[in-house]
């Protein structure tokens, strides 16, 4: 009966070890598909499966070292095993993967130009002339940036996935309630996050919590009612260069190395695993990460970049080269919202405007001037993404929208 005991325990424990590592580890999702449903299990009930996890290897030890049952190499090598598996995983995505949605620092244009060339893609969040420009490779591993204080006095929190290549500014309430964002996993080649408060996981590209999904009905993903979701805010790229030009005044976020030895030899290790895999994300076609739940759309490639608007049950994305064909300007509209599509040339960015001007607009620069009046960045983009994991969570979408809602391309131009 006690050898019974202490297998039983040890395999319990060996298990729970293996199914954290998988479904939160991430590097078993470069080779095999993990379930969703078993990603959000880990997520909401993380430190209880632990807890059953030690559980179990305390009975066992109790069995094998005070009460002599069971066999001492499988003690030890479940031991091992057990202790690694949890060790990595826990490290990794709890100090690994930290994040400084509070924390983050920011640096004048002039100091930044030592970590940034001028055409690394950054990220912005501005409000009322007051810029923050997020380099990808500087946002890649800490995923969240922000600071107490907030953006001109707005909390705002800038997410960011690289396996995506998905920069998001959120404000992290709901309902009057703050959210406590953490980074835990991704699923679908996008980023979740863990809400500490309630535990509950968060897709980044949707913007609110598993359980204020509206699972009663058949169309697109939405939250039961707007409320729950996190507000959006208007998000856009650039050049750095670009953003040199756009906001002089401006400030970047920098990740620069810790000074506690230990963290920093962890952050290099990650840095150099976090860049050899996007690296190989970026050129290949094929998905780094085999999670997505649905086929590949083959309107577009895998990794064209778009730009998606997604206002109600209508979704929309357009690529680059399309707007630039229609000579840098497209009218359209999604969910009933008319926006205005512009590139800038002199900036490197692609805008897009809610136009509330009841006409279609021939000229707008950079910052939304036009004959008709000021426009207004719309919050609802999703700027420069993979088209892969845009499909994957829109994939009524259309492609390459001209005109009104009732013209639809389905393809790319």
């Amino acid at each position: 009966m006690l050898d019974v005991l202490f297998y039983l325990s040890m395999v319990i424990s060996i298990l729970v070890a293996l199914l954290y590592f998988r479904d939160l580890g991430d590097i078993p999702q470069l080779f095999m598909k993990t379930k969703r449903s078993n990603v959000d299990r880990f997520i909401r009930h993380e430190y209880r499966f632990l807890s059953i996890g030690l559980g179990a290897w305390a009975v066992s030890a109790l069995s094998y070292l005070l009460l002599a049952g069971g066999n001492g190499w499988v003690f030890w090598i479940g031991t091992f095993l057990t202790l690694a598996l949890v060790a990595f995983t826990w490290i990794y995505v709890h100090v690994g993967l930290r994040n400084q949605k509070e924390t983050a620092q920011y640096y004048s244009i002039e100091e930044a130009k030592e970590f940034v060339s001028p055409t690394t893609q950054v990220i912005v969040l501005e409000k009322d002339g007051v810029a923050r420009a997020h380099p990808q490779p500087q946002i890649m591993r800490p995923h969240l940036a922000g600071t107490e204080d907030g953006l001109a006095g707005e909390n705002v929190v800038m997410t960011f996935c690289a396996i995506a290549n998905l920069g998001l500014g959120y404000t992290p309430e709901v309902e009057g309630q703050k959210i406590d964002l953490e980074v835990l996993a991704q699923h679908g080649n996008n980023l979740v996050l863990r809400d500490n408060n309630t535990g509950e996981p968060l897709q980044q590209i949707y913007g609110f919590r598993a359980k204020d999904q509206d699972t009663a009905t058949s169309g697109p993903v939405c939250p039961l009612r707007p409320t729950l979701m996190m507000r959006p805010w208007p998000t856009f790229r650039m050049t750095f260069r670009g953003f040199q030009k756009a906001y002089p005044d401006g400030t970047v976020f920098l990740n620069k190395p810790p000074s506690n030895p230990l963290l920093y030899l962890l952050d290099f290790a990650m840095e150099l695993a976090f860049n050899a895999t996007i690296q190989k994300h970026h050129t290949e076609a094929r998905p780094i990460m085999q999670n997505l739940e649905r086929s590949i759309d083959p309107r577009l490639p895998t990794k064209s970049y778009v730009w998606g608007v997604n206002i109600g049950e209508d979704a929309c994305c357009w690529t680059d080269d399309f707007v630039v064909a229609n000579s840098n300007l497209i009218n359209t509209e999604v969910g009933g919202q008319a926006l205005v599509l512009a590139w800038d040339p002199i900036y490197e960015s692609l805008s897009v405007w809610v136009n509330d001007t009841g006409e279609p607009v021939s000229k707008i620069d950079f910052f939304g001037a036009t004959p008709q009046g000021q426009l207004q960045r719309s919050p609802d983009v999703k700027p420069g993404l993979f088209w892969h994991v845009w499909s994957e969570f829109f994939p009524h979408t259309d492609i390459n929208r001209s005109g009104n809602s009732n013209s639809r391309t389905g393809q790319a131009a």
